[in-house]
């Protein structure tokens, strides 16, 4: 694509980045839709599964495609930070992966365009979201293209996690991958995002620059499926490719309890609980309530 497109400020735009996902990409359009996105602009790196294809076909997604991989992109920082400069500063952003589907209070009812009128009348240009791995505690089912994901990866942990107020953000670790590995990885973003001269990914995609920003009032949180059907494909395809952090240590483990186990599974019945909407996850303290009357 050579053309800069017209920045359009009357949407909310979705920028994310896929690669492999078409088990999931047809239920990530259409939770996005229902929250009001009007466009998406996606960057595909060199899948070969059909999801390039099957975005191609839809009308409101822009694709684009790149020379390097991911790991060269800085984890698809550049990525991001091109397109913000293509589509137009100083205005709000859906910044978020193919397997996160974003939550917040009452959207099953409400609209992204609603949230980013809370956060400016609240004084925030971010939303903080934990990201919540998902998993089966049933054992697999059937998933139709226009059902959401998390009828089959429909459980989450409840329990253990560790919040910290950090210099450059919130922080927050823990959870299933942490209860059963023994892992510390970053589980807070910020997804929804104001995006202007000052912004920047610096080291991490949990920590966009500037760093006051990352203190926000209101939270939503991140249904993260990177345990959904096919992540006996996806884990092995990370340790082969060596394309994330570390050259995919945190998938060399994963992999490794596969072979053992044939495997992973991450119920428990003393954390996992089945997920059941947006107030459950305010319930839980996973998000932040919001007075919508505020809006009137």
């Amino acid at each position: 694509m050579a053309l800069k497109p017209k920045p359009d400020n009357s949407g909310v735009d979705v920028v994310f980045v896929c690669r492999n996902d078409i088990h999931l990409i047809n239920s990530f359009l259409l939770h996005y839709r229902a929250l009001g996105a009007t466009r998406f602009i996606a960057v595909d790196d060199a899948s070969t599964d059909g999801t390039r294809e099957l975005l191609l076909e839809q009308p409101d997604v822009d694709v684009w495609v790149s020379p390097v991989r991911y790991s060269e992109a800085r984890r698809g920082r550049q990525w991001r930070e091109q397109l913000f400069e293509i589509y137009g500063k100083n205005r709000w952003y859906v910044n978020v992966d193919s397997d996160e589907f974003l939550v917040f209070a009452d959207s099953e009812t409400r609209t992204i365009s609603d949230l980013i009128k809370v956060l400016e009348a609240a004084g925030d240009k971010r939303l903080a979201a934990p990201m919540l791995d998902m998993y089966s505690g049933l054992g697999p089912k059937e998933l139709a293209p226009q059902d959401p994901p998390w009828l089959v990866s429909d459980h989450l942990d409840t329990q253990g996690y560790d919040m910290a107020i950090e210099k450059r953000g919130i922080s927050i670790k823990g959870g299933p991958r942490g209860r059963k590995f023994g892992e510390d990885n970053e589980l807070m973003k910020y997804p929804v995002i104001y995006w202007d001269n000052s912004c920047y990914f610096g080291s991490s995609p949990h920590r966009p620059l500037p760093y006051g920003r990352n203190f926000p009032k209101i939270w939503g949180a991140l249904l993260h499926f990177k345990f959904f059907v096919d992540y006996k494909e996806k884990i092995a395809e990370a340790v082969r490719e060596k394309q994330h952090f570390g050259g995919s240590a945190h998938y060399v483990k994963l992999l490794e309890e596969i072979h053992n186990k044939g495997s992973i599974d991450l119920y428990d019945e003393t954390v996992s609980v089945k997920f059941t909407g947006s107030q459950q996850l305010v319930d839980l303290g996973f998000m932040t309530p919001i007075s919508w009357d505020k809006l009137k």
